[in-house]
């Protein structure tokens, strides 16, 4: 508990209803008990019937007391807990006393106290709680009939033993059932709090699942139309450009660029088709080979340069794996076309059982990787090749060309 038990918060109301219930029954008892003293010992006089009406008042009393105190059980410090305990122990002891002055017994106020004991302390001390309130019962039953051995036959001197024993069994076992039910009640309200707190956290991190999911999405859309649409307008600007200005000079060859900007106005349609059934988790409809066959069409159209080309697919690739080879070789073609002035670039592909080598190199003016590593080209092509679970490097120095490469091992 974290903190003490009140009414208000009582984890079992029924339970303090019960103790009511027994104290309501153990009041009862004293107040319909007859005014007759008991039978005093051989050669001691009687206890007058003024002093049992002052006993019956002070039990009632004292059981009042005993109720009040379970509107009131502190759970967290050790001192508060055993002097609660120990108080309830000596109102439990002046009662069981009085009992002795010719009151029936009632044994309710120590099933009260194993109760109370189960939500005050641990295990150990509501074991040791509950025999001492079994010890305590069975030395209040020895002196409430220990009066009557002298003035019994033996005949019935062993039907009172009897009586007792079976009294005593009876009281043990329900002492062990009311143990034995509080305990399953405070665990399962112990595996209640755990569910309801696991309920909570796995609601909190689907909530997170949910908006990294969401993040990751929006970043792999972001990638897929960077990288599928930057390529083609890129190749696409260059064409314009270069027929705005041979558009007076060389009509013939401004038209041979326009008709090749109209050619890879198409290609950015189609790619946009393409990116569209990606995200819709299409398998592509040409080979990589054809795909990097193309990409290698543009950059010749674009730039004028012939890369030497060298790809082996010796096996069969996975369509996430393909995919991602070809966004890389198509970004990097996109930024030699775009940045890099180069005059000689090299692509180069080998996939085998063991490893997958991608490597693209140009001779251009290269760039610094300090200042442009945060660039969403490099930062999409990182994300791409730890998502097949490879390795990409990218080597680049100004006026010294780049080059690209990407490794991923097969796993056997």
């Amino acid at each position: 508990m974290s903190r003490a038990i009140q009414f208000q918060n009582h984890p079992f109301r029924f339970l303090l209803y019960l103790e009511w219930g027994l104290l309501a029954v153990a009041i009862t008892s004293v107040l319909t008990a007859p005014s007759i003293p008991r039978p005093g010992r051989p050669g001691l006089p009687r206890p007058p019937i003024d002093s049992l009406h002052q006993a019956h008042i002070l039990i009632i009393g004292c059981l009042l007391l005993l109720g009040l105190l379970g509107l009131y059980l502190p759970t967290q410090r050790f001192w508060p807990r055993v002097s609660h305990l120990a108080l309830q122990v000596v109102l439990i002891i002046l009662i069981s006393g009085l009992m002795l002055r010719g009151v029936r017994l009632f044994p309710f106020i120590y099933l009260v106290l194993v109760i109370r004991s189960c939500l005050m302390v641990g295990l150990m001390g509501r074991i040791a709680v509950t025999a001492s309130a079994f010890l305590l019962f069975m030395i209040t039953l020895r002196l409430k009939f220990r009066g009557l051995d002298g003035r019994l036959t033996l005949r019935f001197r062993h039907l009172v033993d009897s009586l007792q024993m079976n009294l005593i069994v009876f009281f043990g076992l329900s002492l062990v059932f009311i143990f034995l039910l509080v305990n399953a009640l405070l665990n399962e309200r112990t595996i209640q709090n755990r569910l309801q707190k696991t309920n909570e956290d796995l609601q909190r991190s689907a909530a997170q699942v949910k908006q990294l999911a969401t993040a990751e999405e929006r970043s792999r859309i972001a990638r897929e139309m960077h990288d599928s649409l930057g390529h083609s307008l890129t190749a696409l600007n260059i064409q314009l450009e270069g027929a705005i200005k041979l558009s007076q000079r060389d009509p013939q060859k401004s038209q041979l660029l326009l008709k090749e900007a109209k050619r890879l106005g198409s290609i950015a349609l189609q790619d946009v088709r393409q990116s569209v059934a990606t995200l819709r988790e299409s398998s592509p409809q040409t080979s990589l080979q054809t795909r990097l066959n193309a990409l290698i069409d543009t950059l010749k159209t674009s730039t004028g340069i012939t890369p030497t080309v060298n790809i082996q697919l010796l096996i069969p690739l996975s369509e996430a794996t393909t995919l991602t080879l070809y966004r890389l070789v198509q970004e990097g073609i996109t930024n030699i076309v775009k940045h890099a002035q180069a005059t000689e670039v090299e692509l180069s592909l080998t996939a085998t059982e063991s490893e997958i080598i991608l490597l693209l190199r140009d001779n251009g003016r290269g760039f610094d990787l300090t200042q442009t590593s945060t660039g969403f080209g490099l930062q999409g092509m990182r994300e791409r090749a730890q998502a097949i679970g490879g390795t990409l490097t990218v080597n680049s120095q100004p006026g010294e060309g780049c080059e690209i490469q990407l490794r991923v091992k097969n796993e056997e």
